[in-house]
């Protein structure tokens, strides 16, 4: 089908006469006509149909031609509308082209220019809707739901979210802590059947043993101190939608036998009730912990597990996407920079540098943490390596020249100081001889050091001869 026959388009003239020649000359061109013979009834059929394009007299038997063009605006932004008159003038020409009229032609208008006129707009539109899906599909790659990234380790997370979300399949979500395991939890649910139903959160870590099985199966009055009347447990609040268990690993054992009971029989029994009461839920559980090892270890049964476990979905640390890591940054940056009213609109490639020669052992929550405190200590419109909250004291590491990298985690397994300051001293005598054009003289300064101080250190670290 050409673009001349799938376009629409509505002429609009209070004269009979100019409506039958526009309809017959753009007939022959292989465009579909529809006319109105007022402004009203323009208005009428713009609200109960689409139209590719409109072509409208500015002087119409009831309200104006401009009217007509803030209507299809209000309708559709995008609406292309081309105005004709009789009785131009700069300013309502002006006027039309700021309510977004695509172009203003005067009455007697040249046939050929009105049919090239109305062939180019429909031309640009097909262009602009071109781009906009573009647009449209190129944000769904750096995006899915509130999950940011394009990498491919968060390409195929989008993948296994769109191929299990519409089961009602257990999913185990295991990573690091910071990784946005719940907004996987969350993108699974609102991608599936149950998106309209609740989708219920508890940290199994968060809150006290002896709250937990309450807080999950709730109570009847009378169950214990303060018991005053009946409560729903959260497993219930979350019928037919999705419950979400994170930190799963810190379930006590006798919560994880209750537990089985749920996702085995999917029914809950209240403390201190006496009846099962039937429960539709999919259960997604998340942790940070290696389970197979607790399962070995005996802090974690093995049935549960295996329940639980039907479907992996494993977040990778922020290490394993560091393509993502500007994406993320500016993210934040946006995020932060509107909820405090700040100018700030993008991050400085050397601030971007500094954060790719850090570990982010914190994964995306230390990233985002990072942005926010930095945002709110700039003063500048353009986030510097200064504002950034990441300094050598924080860092678990220390990077030096020549790529030497010490974390400082390792001290804990014991380490030799006199081997890692050693190899500090030799990159920095490198570095400054490196910048000092091999000056010996020259290096000694920008160390510090006097001539024969860094000949006695070049002999010792076996380097004079160099």
């Amino acid at each position: 089908m050409s673009e001349k026959t799938s376009s629409h388009i509505l002429i609009v003239d209070d004269d009979l006469s100019m409506r039958e020649l526009l309809e017959f000359m753009l007939q022959r061109e292989g465009y579909r006509i529809s006319t109105a013979e007022n402004g009203r009834t323009a208005v009428r059929l713009i609200e109960q149909h689409h139209y590719d394009l409109l072509l409208c007299d500015i002087r119409l038997g009831d309200i104006t031609g401009l009217e007509v063009l803030r209507a299809a605006k209000k309708k559709d932004p995008n609406a292309t509308v081309i105005m004709i008159s009789a009785y131009a003038s700069a300013e309502t020409a002006v006027e039309a082209m700021n309510d977004g009229a695509y172009d203003y032609l005067p009455k007697p208008f040249n046939n050929d220019e009105l049919k090239a006129t109305i062939a180019n707009a429909l031309k640009l539109k097909t262009l602009d809707q071109e781009k906009r899906i573009r647009d449209d599909e190129l944000k769904q790659t750096l995006h899915f739901g509130r999950i940011v990234g394009n990498s491919p380790p968060m390409m195929h997370i989008y993948s296994l979210i769109r191929q299990v979300a519409k089961t009602r399949t257990n999913i185990l979500i295991t990573g690091e802590s910071g990784t946005g395991k719940e907004l996987i939890a969350k993108a699974i649910h609102e991608n599936s059947d149950r998106k309209d139903r609740p989708f219920v959160v508890i940290n199994c870590g968060g809150i006290p043993e002896t709250l937990m099985e309450s807080e999950l199966f709730g109570y009847k009055k009378g169950a214990f101190t303060g018991a005053i009347s009946d409560r729903k447990g959260l497993f219930e609040m979350a019928d037919k939608g999705t419950f979400f268990l994170d930190e799963i690993g810190e379930l006590t054992p006798q919560l994880q036998v209750k537990l089985l009971r749920v996702v085995q029989e999917r029914v809950v029994r209240a403390v201190g009730g006496v009846e099962d009461r039937p429960v539709d839920i999919r259960i997604i559980s998340a942790t940070n912990k290696k389970l197979e090892e607790e399962v070995l270890a005996g802090r974690f049964r093995e049935d549960l597990f295996y329940r639980l476990n039907v479907i992996e979905i494993r977040a990778p640390a922020l290490r394993e996407r560091r393509g993502d890591l500007r994406l993320l940054a500016q993210h934040f940056l946006e995020k932060y920079a509107k909820e405090m009213g700040k100018p700030i609109t993008k991050i400085s490639s050397y601030a971007i540098d500094l954060l790719n020669k850090y570990d982010f052992p914190g994964n995306v929550r230390e990233l985002e943490n990072l942005i926010e405190r930095s945002v709110a200590i700039s003063s500048t419109n353009i986030l510097l390596p200064d504002s950034l909250a990441l300094s050598v004291r924080k860092r678990r590491w220390i990077e030096g020249v020549q790529g030497c990298r010490f974390d400082l985690d390792d001290v804990k397994k014991g380490v030799l100081i006199d081997e890692i300051l050693a190899q500090i001293e030799k990159a920095y005598i490198l570095k400054a001889l490196e910048s000092a054009g091999m000056n010996k003289s020259r290096a000694a300064d920008l160390l510090g050091i006097n001539l024969r101080s860094l000949r006695y250190r070049l002999d010792k670290l076996g380097m004079e001869g160099q």
